[in-house]
C-alpha cells in the first residue's frame, strides 16, 4: 500500500513538473514578415535580452523591400527599403499590460538616420497606437523618439535611450549584413535592451507590429531586435494549453499506471 501511494505521488509530481516546464525561446511561430526578419542568439553587440530566452527576434533593412515606412513620419526626405514583422492575433482585456523588449541598432546617422517602430494594430491591421519610434540624433540625445519623430505612448524602462557607440567603429551585429561594423556618421550604435509597456484601452483582438526602414537612401543598414512580447503575462503567439509531455515522460507515466493496474487486479 505504501509503495502504491508513493508511485501515485511520483506520477502526479512528474505530470506537474511537465506542465510547469518553462516556455521555449521565441520562435516567431504565427508571426508574418515582409522583407528580412528572423531569430538570432547573442550576436556581436546584441546580447540576449533580460527576458531570459536563448534567442530573440529581429527586423532589419538589410535585404528589406520598398514601401514599408510609416506614412507622414520622418520629416524631410522619404523612406526607402525596410522590413516589418507582425504578431498573430491575440485577445486582450481593457487594462491588460502589453510588454516587450527592444534593442535598436544602426550603422547610419546624421541626415540619413533610419528609424524603427512598434505599433499596436487591431485585427484588421488598423493602427490603434504608435507605441514608439527609435531614431538617432546628432546631439547624442535619446533615440526614442529621435529627431523629427512623434513622442512614444508606451512607457520605457530605462527612460533614457541614448545610442551606445562602439569604440572600434559601427555596431557589430550580423543582422546588418555587410554593414555590420560600419558607420556612416554620428549616431551609429545600439540602444541596449529597453522594455516597453502599454496598457490596452479596450477589450478586443490585436496584433503587434515591429518595423525598421532606411531613410532617404538605402546605404548603411539598421535593425531592431525584440523579445519577450507578452499580453497580460502570456507570451504572444504561445498556446495557452499545456504542451504535450515528452515521449520518455509519457512512457514513464504509462509504466507506472500499468504496474498499479496489475496490482489492483490481484
Amino acid at each position: 500500500m505504501k509503495l502504491r501511494n508513493t508511485l501515485k505521488i511520483a506520477a502526479f509530481a512528474m505530470a506537474s513538473m511537465l506542465a510547469a516546464a518553462p516556455a521555449s525561446a521565441i520562435l516567431l511561430t504565427g508571426w508574418t514578415g515582409v522583407g528580412n526578419s528572423g531569430t538570432l542568439g547573442a550576436d556581436g553587440d546584441v546580447t540576449l535580452s533580460p527576458f531570459g530566452d536563448s534567442q530573440y527576434g529581429y527586423v532589419t533593412t538589410a535585404g528589406g523591400v520598398n514601401g514599408v515606412g510609416l506614412p507622414g513620419v520622418g520629416g524631410t526626405g522619404s523612406a526607402t527599403d525596410g522590413s516589418v514583422i507582425t504578431s498573430p492575433i491575440f485577445a486582450a482585456e481593457a487594462g491588460d499590460a502589453l510588454e516587450f523588449y527592444f534593442n535598436y541598432v544602426t550603422s547610419d546617422g546624421a541626415g540619413f538616420a533610419d528609424y524603427a517602430w512598434a505599433r499596436l494594430l487591431d485585427a484588421d491591421s488598423n493602427e490603434i497606437a504608435l507605441l514608439f519610434t527609435a531614431r538617432t540624433r546628432d546631439d547624442g540625445g535619446d533615440t526614442v523618439p529621435g529627431f523629427g519623430m512623434p513622442a512614444p505612448v508606451a512607457s520605457l524602462t530605462p527612460g533614457s535611450t541614448p545610442i551606445i557607440t562602439d569604440d572600434e567603429g559601427g555596431p557589430d551585429w550580423s543582422a546588418l549584413g555587410s554593414d555590420s561594423g560600419s558607420c556612416w556618421s554620428t549616431g551609429c550604435g545600439y540602444t541596449g535592451w529597453i522594455q516597453a509597456a502599454y496598457n490596452i484601452g479596450a477589450a478586443g483582438n490585436y496584433r503587434l507590429e515591429m518595423g525598421v526602414v532606411n531613410w532617404t537612401d538605402s546605404d548603411y543598414d539598421s535593425g531592431m531586435a525584440f523579445d519577450g512580447a507578452t499580453i497580460g503575462g502570456q507570451v504572444i503567439g504561445e498556446p495557452t494549453e499545456v504542451p504535450a509531455p515528452a515521449p520518455l515522460a509519457l512512457l514513464g507515466l504509462g509504466l507506472i499506471s500499468l504496474w498499479l493496474s496489475r496490482r489492483n487486479a490481484r
